[in-house]
C-alpha cells in the first residue's frame, strides 16, 4: 500500500511539473511573440490539463475536498489572470518600451511618461474626466434616488415605471450616441430654429455627453435604491409617523441613514463608470471642440481619458504611449476608488 501511495505520488507530481512547464513555456511564446509551430494555444492548453490530473490524484484524503473545489475555482481564476492580470503586467512593462504593437526595439524608461504629462491634450482629457465624474456622481444618484423614491411610492402603474426608467440602460452606449446625435443635430435644432447643434460647442457638447449619461445610467442605479429603500423595515417607518415625522424627516432622519451600504454602492459604480466612459464619448462626439489649453489650441475639447487613449494607441499607432497613459489611468482609478470606499464607509459608521 506504500508503495503504490509513493508511485501515485510521484505521478501526480510529475504530470503537475510537465503540465505547469507546458503552460510556461506557452506564455513565454505569448510574451516573446513567438509561436513555434503553432503550438502556443495548445501547450498551455495541455499543461492546463496535466497539472489538474496530477492535482487530482495528488494521494491525500485529508485536503481532496478543497483540491476537488480549487479545480472547480480554477476556470475563472485562470481566465481572470490570462484576461486581466496577466494584460495588465505586460502592458505595464510595455509602457516603458517604444512598442509599435508588434516589435519591442528599445526601452525607453519614462519617456512616456514624461512626454504624457508635457502633453496639453492629456492634461485636459484628465481635466475633463475629473470635471465629467464629480457632476455625475451628483446627478445620477440624484435623479436615481428621486426615481426610486417615486417607484417606490404607492402610485399606480410602478412597474411601467421602472421598466421606462431602465430601458435606456440597456442600449449600447454606442448605438445611444449616435441616437443622441441626431437628437441634438436634427431635432432640437429644428426645435429652436437654430443653425448649429449643440455639440459643436466644446461647452455644450459636454453638457450633451452629460445629459446622455445621466439619462442611460440613472434607470440602473434607480434599481439598486429601490432595492435598498425596500429593505427599510416598516415598522420604523410606522413608528415615525406615529411619532409625528413628517415625509421630509423620515427621509433624512430614517431612510438615508439606513440605506447608507446602498448608497456607497451606488456611489462607487457611478464612479467608475463616469471614468470608464468611452462609448458615448466616442459616437456623440468623437472628442470633438476646439479649446486652447496650456497656451495650445487643442481639437479635441470633449475627448475624455478613455477617448484619448484610444486616440493613442489605435488612431495613432502609438501603442507603448498609450500603454502609458493607460498605466496611469488605472492608478488613478484605483486610487479615487478606494478613498471613495473608505470615506463612504466612515460615513456610513457615522450615521
Amino acid at each position: 500500500m506504500g508503495e503504490f501511495s509513493a508511485k501515485r505520488k510521484i505521478f501526480s507530481f510529475g504530470t503537475m511539473i510537465i503540465g505547469i512547464a507546458l503552460m510556461v513555456a506557452g506564455l513565454f511564446m505569448a510574451i516573446t511573440l513567438t509561436d513555434f509551430l503553432g503550438i502556443r494555444g495548445e501547450l498551455i492548453i495541455a499543461g492546463c490539463i496535466l497539472f489538474f490530473v496530477g492535482l487530482y490524484f495528488f494521494p491525500t484524503l485529508k485536503h481532496h475536498r478543497g483540491i476537488i473545489n480549487f479545480m472547480f475555482l480554477f476556470p475563472l481564476l485562470f481566465a481572470f489572470v490570462v484576461t486581466v492580470i496577466f494584460p495588465l503586467f505586460i502592458g505595464i512593462g510595455y509602457s516603458f518600451t517604444d512598442w509599435d504593437g508588434i516589435t519591442v526595439n528599445k526601452g525607453v524608461g519614462f519617456g512616456n511618461y514624461q512626454r504624457m504629462f508635457g502633453e496639453a491634450q492629456f492634461m485636459w482629457s484628465v481635466l475633463i474626466t475629473f470635471l465629467f465624474v464629480i457632476i455625475n456622481i451628483i446627478l445620477v444618484n440624484l435623479v436615481a434616488f428621486l426615481l426610486a423614491l417615486l417607484c417606490t411610492s404607492k402610485l399606480k402603474g410602478l412597474g411601467f415605471f421602472r421598466a421606462a426608467y431602465f430601458v435606456p440602460n440597456l442600449i449600447g452606449g454606442i448605438v445611444l450616441g449616435y441616437i443622441w446625435q441626431f437628437i441634438f443635430s436634427k431635432v432640437i435644432t429644428e426645435i429652436l430654429n437654430s443653425q448649429a447643434s449643440m455639440l459643436v460647442e466644446t461647452k455644450t457638447a459636454f453638457i450633451g455627453i452629460v445629459m446622455v449619461y445621466v439619462w442611460q445610467y440613472a434607470g440602473y442605479i434607480m434599481l439598486i435604491y429601490i432595492t435598498g429603500l425596500n429593505t427599510v423595515p416598516g415598522d420604523i417607518i410606522e413608528a415615525s409617523s406615529i411619532d409625528g415625522a413628517n415625509a421630509l424627516q423620515t427621509l433624512f432622519k430614517i431612510k438615508i441613514p439606513m440605506i447608507a451600504p446602498t448608497i456607497t454602492i451606488c456611489t462607487f459604480l457611478t464612479l467608475t463608470s463616469a471614468f470608464k466612459q468611452f462609448d458615448v464619448n466616442l459616437s456623440l462626439t468623437n472628442g470633438t471642440g476646439s479649446v486652447t489649453f496650456m497656451g495650445k489650441y487643442l481639437s479635441k475639447g470633449t475627448s475624455m481619458l478613455a477617448h484619448n487613449i484610444y486616440e493613442t494607441a489605435f488612431v495613432n499607432n502609438e501603442y507603448a504611449y498609450g500603454e502609458a497613459k493607460a498605466v496611469f489611468f488605472f492608478i488613478v482609478l484605483a486610487i479615487v476608488s478606494i478613498i471613495q470606499v473608505r470615506v463612504s464607509n466612515k460615513r456610513e459608521v457615522e450615521l
